[in-house]
């Protein structure tokens, strides 16, 4: 039930009632991998596929509407997010096997969904368990790892579209490309079909174990991090032109350049949003004065700055 009491009242007006929970002022740096940024006007989790669409259908287009998942990839600008956040969970966590066919909520963690397929003695879906994130972000930037994309498995995806219509998208019209989609504009993917082959569930185990083991051995894991900080540019990989210019171990304020992969920011305990992206502008400087690339930004950067 919507507790309209606890809503900024200028927004509350205007927002539909949902079967969900919905909250006002709630604070979006515990939420994200980096532990940074401000909060969310309002953080909308719907109870199910029909509650968004519902929700989507009445809320005026001029509201804006930014969906979360685990915030693995994404840095949250310490002036936080106006309008309604969505954060997908529960039912939309969901994973189910269709024959050599997994079919994945959005809010489902890759990790778990590589594990699903395992169970059942799917392969070609292993590279997931070395992605930190959901399935849901995944498809919307074709998220890759050790040698495999989304877009090398993927069947359909189901989406609830700004206007609150849920439509079922084939793969091959996805637009998916190197870390990028062509959704429509506002559109959330609420839930991926995404095809496995049958293999030896040993050998599958095999690979993900190798996966796993070197994703600690050259990522700091460990650390608050937000994964790759920077797509590699057309035949360069952005860790090597980082280094290059000198910036593996660069700090700013609470951020730091990873020593372990410098294609990495890492929160070191006290870093603010503002400190890890004029760290990421400061490595990109450094880069195109280096070498002359332009690095592009692989991690989502959202939100308003203090």
């Amino acid at each position: 039930m919507m507790a309209a009491q606890r809503l900024k009242p200028d927004l509350a007006d205007h927002l539909p009632p949902v079967r969900g929970r919905i909250r006002a002022g709630v604070a979006l740096a515990p939420l994200t991998w980096f532990r940074v940024g401000g909060p969310a006007q309002i953080l909308f989790r719907p109870a199910d596929i029909e509650d968004l669409a519902a929700f989507l259908t009445a809320c005026p287009v001029d509201i804006s509407v930014t969906t979360l998942g685990v915030a693995s990839n994404l840095l949250v600008r310490d002036g936080g997010l106006s309008g309604v956040v969505i954060r997908l969970g529960g039912e939309f966590a969901r994973v189910r096997i269709d024959g050599a066919k997994v079919v994945a909520g959005a809010g489902a963690l890759d990790l778990t969904v590589a594990e699903e397929a395992l169970a059942t003695g799917l392969a070609g879906l292993e590279f997931l368990s070395g992605i930190p994130g959901t399935i849901g972000g995944a498809v919307r930037m074709n998220a890759g790892a050790y040698g495999s994309e989304i877009v090398d498995i993927i069947e359909s995806a189901v989406l609830v579209t700004r206007a609150g219509k849920v439509v079922t998208i084939e793969g091959a019209a996805l637009g998916l490309s190197y870390r990028h989609s062509t959704l429509p504009e506002g559109a959330i993917v609420v839930e991926a079909t995404l095809r496995g082959r049958e293999e030896q569930p040993e050998l599958i185990a095999e690979r993900m174990r190798d996966i796993q083991a070197r994703r600690a051995e050259t990522q700091p894991i460990r650390s608050r991090t937000g994964g790759s900080t920077f797509a590699n540019p057309p035949g360069a990989k952005a860790w090597e032109l980082i280094d290059r210019a000198g910036c593996r171990g660069l700090t700013l304020g609470g951020a730091q350049v990873s020593e372990q992969h410098c294609n990495f920011l890492i929160n070191t305990g006290a870093a603010t949003a503002a400190d890890l992206e004029s760290l990421g502008e400061e490595v990109r400087r450094r880069v195109r004065g280096a070498s002359g690339i332009d690095l592009s930004w692989e991690i989502m950067r959202i939100g308003a700055p203090r």
